[in-house]
């Protein structure tokens, strides 16, 4: 058995003429919590519903817990959990119909299903609306059932689409409180957002953008591997004049707009000094050029301005 808990080479997916999924690899270890970070219509869900079972590659292998995607997916289903982007939850059943439900799906035995349900009501706020329909139960509520629904039967490996999409931030936290639970207890979650600070709560994350896969490692290393501490910072009156300015000059790698403040990266032999300089000859309005720590949102703009490669 694979030592991975996923492990895929050039996977990829085709609509017709359009590649959603354009031969990937990556390998999630055992016991991690694996981000995979892009923007909508990147790959995401696409390559989710593959590892799940869902889905058929149009090419390339892998396996998810040991079993082979392309021969062995109905394997594959008895050893995962999965929330999917959109509500899997049965809108017209309560919320203990749908546990019940999904329990069954799931083959669990009774009496630990009881257990853990129980457990659920008493230590959550479902306690209070188990015979409430789902439609009638607010976003966060919703998905705090489905992720329940996804991990009663203590699955080894749990997948993530989106959980927190349009949910309050109260319940963000709390859902993110259960994931790093569950990863404590051994569980490998692969969770999809495009929320960075849910990215950085992540063991790795991959970024993805047009099915491509970009990056892949940990938060901070990919932040220091991509800037090298090269980054700055400023704020400007004329920000847009001045970044136009920025990137004619052959000493600065690149040039970031986020309101008012620019933030600029320089080329590993470019002098700050230098920089600073041009920097007040061209706007006169600049503040203090001060050395930043890189964020996620730097390398993901970054990446994207890049382009597939």
């Amino acid at each position: 058995m694979t030592d991975f808990a996923v492990d895929v080479t050039n996977l990829r997916r085709d609509f017709g003429k359009f590649t959603a999924v354009n031969n990937i690899t990556f390998q999630v270890n055992r016991g991690e919590i694996f981000g995979f970070l892009g923007p909508n219509g990147a790959g995401k869900s696409t390559t989710i519903r593959m590892l799940c079972g869902l889905l058929k590659p149009s090419s390339g292998s892998g396996t998810v817990a040991g079993f082979d995607i392309m021969k062995e997916s109905e394997k594959i289903k008895t050893r995962i959990g999965y929330m999917s982007q959109k509500f899997s939850l049965y809108q017209t059943l309560s919320v203990e119909e749908n546990l019940n439900f999904y329990a069954g799906v799931y083959l669990m035995d009774r009496t630990r299903h009881a257990e853990k349900k129980n457990t659920f009501f008493n230590e959550t706020v479902m306690g209070q609306v188990r015979g409430t329909l789902v439609a009638d139960l607010p976003a966060g509520t919703r998905q705090l059932l489905a992720l329940f629904c996804a991990i009663q039967h203590e699955p080894e490996i749990i997948f993530l689409d989106e959980p927190t999409a349009g949910v309050d931030p109260l319940s963000r936290r709390y859902f993110w409180e259960q994931i790093n639970r569950l990863s404590d207890l051994g569980v490998t979650i692969f969770v999809t957002t495009h929320y960075l600070d849910e990215a950085e709560e992540c063991n790795r994350i991959g970024m993805i953008f047009s099915g491509t896969l970009a990056a892949i490692g940990k938060p901070d290393e990919l932040k220091q591997q991509r800037f090298a501490g090269r980054i700055y910072k400023f704020d400007s009156r004329n920000p847009w004049e001045t970044a136009d300015h920025l990137r004619k000059r052959p000493d600065i790698d690149d040039v970031v707009l986020f309101g008012s403040e620019l933030h600029i990266t320089l080329k590993p032999d470019a002098d700050f000094s230098t920089v600073s300089s041009a920097i007040r000859t061209a706007d006169s309005t600049a503040t203090e050029i001060t050395a930043i720590d890189p964020t996620l949102e730097d390398l993901f703009i970054a990446l994207i301005n890049e382009g597939p490669k």
